[in-house]
């Protein structure tokens, strides 16, 4: 099973990207933007959506992405590890993150 150790690895595997402790928890940046972090239980993690996609992805697999009601207004979703079919799953999710957040000048390197 996938594990917030999983989340760290891949998401700092992407070029120029950066973990930071942010309320008291794991969030990972590529120049300066959050694409991503694993909230206090480790059992999901955070990622950019842009919110027509979000609605979309949770009602074809509701248990797998949700947004909690706090997080209702963002464009970001969660998504539950232990619902990914495996790394490459996980790798897709956080680098479609990370694109949104990363500068134009590293997406052709990517």
């Amino acid at each position: 099973m996938l594990d917030a150790d999983d989340v760290r690895r891949i998401a700092l595997s992407f070029p120029e990207s950066a973990e930071k402790e942010r309320w008291d928890h794991p969030t990972f940046d590529v120049a300066g933007k959050m694409f991503a972090t694993v909230p206090d239980d480790q059992t999901s993690f955070a990622v950019r959506c842009p919110k027509p996609d979000r609605d979309e992805l949770i009602a074809a697999e509701p248990d797998k992405f949700w947004v909690p009601t706090h997080e209702a207004s963002s464009s970001w979703v969660r998504a539950r590890l232990s619902a990914l079919e495996d790394a490459g799953e996980l790798r897709d999710i956080l680098f479609d993150s990370w694109r949104q957040a990363a500068p134009s000048r590293l997406l052709d390197d990517a």
